[in-house]
């Protein structure tokens, strides 16, 4: 069994606890305009652009994770992130169950879609999933995909799970008005217990690359202010949802 891998390297505290082996898988259903990793969308990586996708089978992964063990401390293991790593369902819930034998904390990045997600919780130690709009028109817009799945994904998460950190990207003119962040409390609120939520600000970091890739940045005007995050953020913990920071 084969995995695309558009990137991968350890990473820090920002994709899991402690210090993480973190693989980028290729490939996305998603096209949100915002995106860091332009280069991850297409399964078919892009020619020409400077960015490689390597194809690893699946026991070269596990050997390298073995491999690596050594430097997971704090807590630290591997994590899927993407693009969308469930876009390579088959090959994902091998690799997470056999790190689960082997006793390596697994993370998952995602964004929350795919319909055979809960059969992977079992096998995930820490979740994180994207919120990005509480609207489903909104969403379908912005991304090119509807929510309704998420949102019955991410129920499904907070009733199975202890654990499940969701992280809403704050996007200027999309989903940071006040009025926003009491929506998406009324829906955090919903979904029970056991849920953090982080909240992003929007950058930049990925203009450079839709560039590279021959793709127009179509983002304008999407900064979020401090005094709109303080407002946004309060929001949120009046209403009881835990807020961290990673």
């Amino acid at each position: 069994m084969k995995v695309k891998v558009f990137q991968k390297g350890f990473n820090f505290s920002q994709d899991g606890p402690g210090n993480r082996l973190v693989y980028h898988l290729q490939g996305c259903n998603m096209r949100c305009p915002w995106c860091s990793n332009p280069e991850g969308m297409s399964m078919e990586p892009l020619l020409n652009c400077g960015f490689k996708c390597e194809e690893y089978d699946v026991s070269e992964m596990l050997d390298e994770t073995d491999r690596s063990s050594m430097m997971f401390f704090d807590g630290g293991g591997v994590t899927f992130t993407g693009g969308e790593a469930t876009m390579q369902f088959d090959a994902l819930y091998y690799l997470l169950s056999e790190l689960k034998k082997k006793g390596i904390n697994t993370a998952l990045e995602t964004n929350g879609s795919h319909a055979r997600l809960p059969e992977l919780f079992p096998l995930i130690d820490f979740l994180i999933m994207d919120i990005k709009h509480y609207d489903d028109n909104k969403h379908l817009e912005a991304t090119g995909f509807s929510n309704k799945t998420i949102l019955k994904n991410a129920v499904a998460a907070c009733l199975a799970r202890e654990q499940v950190l969701f992280r809403i990207p704050l996007i200027g003119g999309f989903n940071s008005s006040e009025n926003d962040a009491e929506r998406f409390s009324e829906l955090f609120n919903g979904f029970g217990e056991n849920k953090d939520v982080e909240v992003l600000r929007y950058h930049e970091f990925g203009k450079d690359k839709w560039k590279k890739c021959g793709i127009p940045y179509k983002m304008r005007d999407a900064f979020i202010s401090d005094d709109e995050y303080i407002a946004f953020c309060k929001i949120l913990k009046n209403s009881g949802i835990r807020l961290i920071g990673t």
